[in-house]
């Protein structure tokens, strides 16, 4: 292999390799409570941990209950080095199923959103 071909192959490693995290997107890794999951009491918050680091300005979550009721929930703020979003909810929930929808910007720029449910059943 000629010298400028190494070179070339090398260069091209070089930038695929760093490229990769600009490419990279927020999404949900895991969350408390847990998706399909069934809790015993109301939860106090909801913890969305995601694999990049967030843009709380752009970021948020709402929470709907039994008949698509939306349930009012406080302001949100990051933890876990930006990584998680934590969403109070400062009242009592009723038993029933709830769906829980956020959208986040990573600070990368890239929008991802989702939903997820869980079940409060005392």
């Amino acid at each position: 292999m000629s010298r400028l071909n190494v070179v070339i192959a090398m260069s091209l490693a070089a930038v695929l390799g760093f490229s990769g995290p600009a490419f990279a997107h927020a999404h949900l890794k895991t969350s408390t409570p847990a998706d399909k999951s069934t809790v015993s009491a109301s939860p106090t918050q909801i913890d969305l941990h995601f694999t990049e680091e967030l843009n709380l300005r752009f970021s948020g979550a709402t929470i709907t209950g039994p008949g698509k009721i939306e349930i009012k929930a406080g302001d949100a703020t990051l933890a876990d080095e930006g990584k998680t979003l934590t969403v109070p909810v400062p009242t009592k929930l009723d038993a029933g199923s709830y769906t829980v929808e956020w959208h986040v910007l990573s600070t990368d720029g890239h929008k991802t959103n989702g939903s997820y449910g869980f079940t409060v059943k005392p």
